[in-house]
């Protein structure tokens, strides 16, 4: 088995703005191993969330490959690419985009429920996910009646439901004070030295960024420095 989960090799995009081209991303090439923990960084608009969503396979890039092991992602048409994705990948985003009507256990089953698993047993996935993040008390309350802590965990968990290879994370901290965003980091670090995911973090926290054993810096679309701490 291969020893790197994701490629990335030669990456570029490429956005039409008031008919300008605007380069975002100037060719990136990144290794990421099975396992590894480690931080994007750089000042707003320098690319950071457009190469996590390429990483994923949200966006498409305008040039470039992303492997997953020898997988060519790019090479799949939209629906193949949305199955590798909903197998594979999880992600979890600043806000948190649960859907406001549904309780905590509810929202971490949406992704089982999407791959086709029973309800009994995505319900019992979700119940063992929620008590690991430390939410085992909250699983019927809705988002309105949870902290913002609270509602990330509930956006880890759901992240967490498919047990993914990689969890790709943009900002999570983003929207939480000092003390929550913490435990929110410690948690986030403790499940990749715990379940062995690779962990993926697009942040402008630096609190966070130190605790990452590897730390990636863009500047204008490159990758300016690529460090172990």
């Amino acid at each position: 088995m291969s020893t790197v989960s994701i490629r990335a090799r030669n990456l570029y995009k490429t956005f039409e703005s008031n008919n300008k081209t605007v380069e975002v991303l100037k060719g990136i090439d990144l290794d990421i191993k099975k396992g590894d923990m480690l931080s994007i960084v750089g000042a707003s608009g320098v690319g950071k969330s457009t190469l996590l969503h390429i990483l994923g396979a949200i966006e498409r890039p305008t040039s470039g490959n992303v492997f997953y092991d020898t997988e060519d992602l790019f090479l799949m048409d939209d629906k193949k690419l949305a199955g590798f994705r909903n197998r594979t990948i999880g992600f979890i985003f600043q806000f948190h985009h649960l859907l406001p009507e549904f309780n905590a256990l509810e929202n971490t089953m949406m992704p089982a429920l999407i791959r086709g698993i029973k309800k009994k047993d995505a319900c019992i996935e979700a119940e063992n996910i929620l008590q690991k993040v430390g939410l085992k008390d909250r699983t019927t309350h809705k988002p309105g009646e949870l902290s913002g802590g609270e509602q990330q965990r509930v956006a880890i968990a759901r992240a967490l439901i498919l047990k993914p290879e990689v969890i790709l994370a943009d900002e999570p901290t983003g929207n939480l004070d000092t003390k929550t965003g913490d435990a929110v980091q410690d948690l986030l670090i403790n499940l990749n030295r715990e379940l062995k995911i690779t962990l993926v973090v697009v942040t402008h926290n630096n609190r966070l960024a130190d605790k990452m054993p590897r730390r990636v810096s863009l500047l204008d679309g490159m990758i300016v420095s690529d460090v172990l701490s």
